[in-house]
Parts: structure tokens; C-alpha cells; sequence
């Protein structure tokens, strides 16, 4: 089980965090397209087997809230409040077809202390979906400010 908690203090560079596969049936990936990604692709079956992709696929936004939601339910800050600061290097691979499994893994890469607020800690960590046959979908890196036990560093140097 993760803590209740999570400090800035209670992350290393290198911890990482995979989720269970997490399969995505077509009906799901129709429901977020004509909320939020209204293209055939993700529409509709009839329309996207003569689209791009030759059938259905999920949005990659679809994938990207997938992993933030894998990520959350397996208590990855516990009950600690953190604020995401943004996204870099978003890249969409592989399309994701109904029915595939995918899994997410999260690696932490950096730490340090906030310049212009001490009691902060900015997590930076890769983040990599990959389908069934171990093939990434998607990677990002995402960062977050997560509060510290206190707003003294202990060290000045960032770990990397």
C-alpha cells in the first residue's frame, strides 16, 4: 500500500511504478472521442476502418488521461496535494486499438527544491505506456510540486 503521505523527502531518482494492464474497449474510446477528440478515427468504427489507421483507435489525450489515472489509483502521492506544473515531450507512438491492453510505468528522473518556494519540491518523471507486446504508445515527462517536510533543504544540489 503507498503512504498515507508523500513528501518531496519520500521520493528517489529511479523509483518507478508500473500499472496493471489496463484494456480499452471500444466503447470507451467512442464515449472520450465525441466528448473531447470528436474525430472519425475515434467516432466511428464504419468511418476510421477507411481512415489512417484502417479501424478505431483511442485519442492519444484518451491514453494521456489513462496514465494519470493509473498513476492516481495506485496512490502514486498518496493523500498528498500536488500541483502538476506541466508536460514536456508528449509523443504519441503506436495507436491503441480496442481491445489492447496497455500498461503505464512512471519513473522519477529529477528532484529538487523549488527556487521560489523552499517548501516545494518539483518531481520530474517519465512516463511510458506501452500495448501488450511491450511497444511504447506514448511517453512524456510530466512534473509536480509536492510540498516538503520542511521548507530547510537539506542539500542544495538537485538529484538526477
Amino acid at each position: 500500500m503507498p503512504p498515507t503521505d508523500r513528501l518531496f523527502e519520500d521520493f528517489q531518482v529511479g523509483d518507478l511504478w508500473e500499472s496493471p494492464p489496463v484494456v480499452i474497449t471500444a466503447e470507451e474510446i467512442v464515449a472520450y472521442g465525441r466528448a473531447f477528440d470528436p474525430q472519425p478515427m475515434h467516432t466511428d468504427a464504419e468511418r476510421a476502418a477507411a481512415g489512417p489507421f484502417g479501424g478505431l483507435v483511442a485519442s492519444g489525450w484518451h491514453i494521456a488521461s489513462i496514465s494519470m489515472r493509473e498513476f492516481h489509483r495506485a496512490g502514486g502521492y498518496g493523500n498528498t496535494p500536488t500541483v502538476g506544473l506541466g508536460i514536456d515531450e508528449l509523443r504519441w507512438q503506436r495507436p491503441v486499438r480496442a481491445g489492447e491492453a496497455i500498461t503505464v510505468a512512471r519513473e522519477v528522473v529529477e528532484l529538487r527544491r523549488s527556487a521560489s518556494s523552499p517548501g516545494q519540491g518539483i518531481v520530474r518523471t517519465r512516463v511510458t505506456v506501452r500495448n501488450a507486446q511491450r511497444e511504447p504508445v506514448m511517453t512524456l515527462f510530466s512534473a509536480a510540486r509536492v510540498p516538503c517536510r520542511s521548507a530547510v533543504p537539506d542539500t542544495e544540489e538537485p538529484r538526477s
